[in-house]
């Protein structure tokens, strides 16, 4: 039987999510106060080669997950491989930045700078993906690691020392460090086995399908480059990225469904997937109305000259909450395939088998992503503003992105018995959509916008609490399951880590 506890990881793996959101929206705030906007659009530009070269990090991780939920030793032939890996990676990135940095306004040099964090990121990505397979929970104690450790160190490095998007870039490396250590740790039992070439045999062989799912992934990250080359201009990218770091924080409602995954891979029961959902909603509406409300005193907060792209938050975050769900069910989906269990499948099997079709679909999705984009681009550029054109991005990314959703929703319902409470969700959805409301006429008349982020972000807390325990209120009186959802957190929370949900 799984040991794997799906809700007790969720339930962790949100809390910490939640933390994380708000450390890592202090290290934004540190950022964007002290960058120009040239500088934090270079930034996000970084993130987005960096994602061209992290294709080469599925190979092994992909694998990783599914071998050690089922028993398997990967772990330590997993860790020494990704650090293989990590080497090739990096002339991949010097490649790119080259020819990136001949087209766009970022020196080459900045871009380079960046490379320092591949090697991190590709030891980070493999520890994530053993935990995630054996001890989900821990894979969360390993990011509010990385993100308690941003803050002191973009204080020192980039507030005080004034190192700007350099100290960001090694405060974030250092950072990478310590999420590093903490899911060695966590990982210890895992690590102390013997090094097994019959597994780089089988990534080796089977390569070429986790390479598959991630040019998903890489095509999908072209749409900043596409902008940084079409609008000659890294403006736009930095009122995106500023949009995003708002909208983002619905995305961890998401984490809820964290262990679903590594629970079917280990051969637990498809039913915990209905109650995940409706965990998911009940998370998932107020951090979206949360997105949504403190659209516009958020980005004030991130920097006055981003306030402009509330619309573009707004769109951000409903098609981060479609997101997100469309996520939760392909990992069902990935999770309920057993066809890498068999031994010696063939290649027409694998090509049949769900981790296959389902790149396939999202292949489709973000080449129509990519190629829309710049074509709307191409034909707008001249004629448009920068916030008009991050408009048309985000746009264009919630329309791609809600078709595709529901056609992964009628594969979900063809493998699996959904049963969704309607009339719950939609208590959740009214709820916060009245709460939300409520608050945002309140700080529409007696929150200040102040220039200082000290004085500023205390009353912003305060609105954003009132709303929060006016939601946790409202649903607790109105719903029996919600009343539930707190006996069982707290029951899940107190559990001997030992026990089996």
């Amino acid at each position: 039987m799984s040991n794997i506890r799906v809700a007790y990881s969720g339930l962790i793996s949100l809390l910490i999510g939640i933390v994380s959101s708000i450390t890592g929206l202090i290290f934004t705030l540190i950022v964007t106060r002290t960058l120009t906007p040239d500088e934090y659009g270079a930034w996000g530009l970084i993130g987005g080669l960096i994602m061209y070269v992290m294709v080469l990090d599925p190979i092994v991780t992909y694998w990783t997950t599914r071998e050690i939920a089922r028993g398997e030793d990967s772990g330590k032939t997993a860790i020494v491989t990704h650090g293989v890996f990590s080497f090739i990676a990096l002339g991949l990135y010097f490649i790119i930045s080259f020819f990136v940095a001949n087209e766009s306004t970022v020196s080459f040099n900045i871009l380079a700078l960046g490379a320092m964090l591949i090697p991190v990121m590709f030891v980070n990505r493999a520890l994530t993906a053993l935990n995630l397979g054996w001890k989900p929970q821990a894979t969360s104690y390993g990011i509010i690691a990385f993100e308690l450790c941003k803050i002191p160190l973009a204080l020192i490095l980039v507030y005080h020392f004034k190192f700007g998007l350099e100290g960001a870039i090694i405060a974030t490396t250092i950072s990478y460090v310590a999420s590093i250590i903490v899911l060695s740790i966590n990982a210890r039992s895992k690590l102390q086995v013997k090094f097994q070439k019959i597994y780089i045999k089988k990534w080796t062989k089977l390569f070429w399908i986790p390479l598959y799912r991630k040019s998903q992934s890489v095509v999908f990250s072209f749409d900043v480059a596409i902008f940084a080359i079409i609008t000659d201009s890294v403006f736009g990218i930095a009122l995106f990225s500023a949009s995003l770091a708002v909208s983002i924080l619905v995305g961890h409602a998401g984490l809820i469904a964290q262990a679903i995954y590594p629970k079917l891979l280990s051969g637990g029961s498809k039913e915990h997937l209905n109650e995940t959902l409706i965990r998911f909603f009940y998370f998932g509406f107020p951090l979206a109305a949360i997105s949504i409300t403190f659209a516009r005193p958020a980005l004030f907060a991130l920097n006055p000259v981003y306030e402009v792209a509330v619309i573009v938050v707004m769109i951000m975050t409903l098609r981060t909450f479609i997101y997100v769900l469309s996520n939760i069910f392909q990992d069902a989906l990935h999770g309920s395939e057993t066809i890498d269990a068999l031994e010696n499948p063939t290649f027409k099997q694998f090509a049949k088998s769900k981790l296959f079709t389902l790149p396939t679909i999202l292949l489709i999705q973000y080449s129509l992503y990519v190629i829309i984009l710049g074509i709307v681009l191409f034909l707008t550029t001249d004629s448009s503003t920068q916030l008009e054109l991050v408009m048309y991005w985000s746009t264009i990314s919630l329309a791609v992105q809600i078709p595709f959703t529901l056609y992964f929703f009628k594969m979900l319902k063809n493998n699996f018995s959904i049963s969704i409470d309607i009339i719950v969700s939609i208590k959740y959805l009214f709820s916060s959509i009245i709460v939300f409301t409520v608050v945002y006429f309140l700080m529409e008349n007696y929150l200040k916008y102040q220039e200082s982020i000290f004085d500023f972000l205390p009353n912003l807390i305060l609105y954003l609490g009132i709303g929060v325990i006016l939601y946790a209120l409202v649903t607790y009186i109105l719903d029996i399951r919600t009343r539930k959802l707190v006996k069982s957190i707290i029951t899940e929370l107190t559990k001997n880590n030992k026990s089996v949900d």
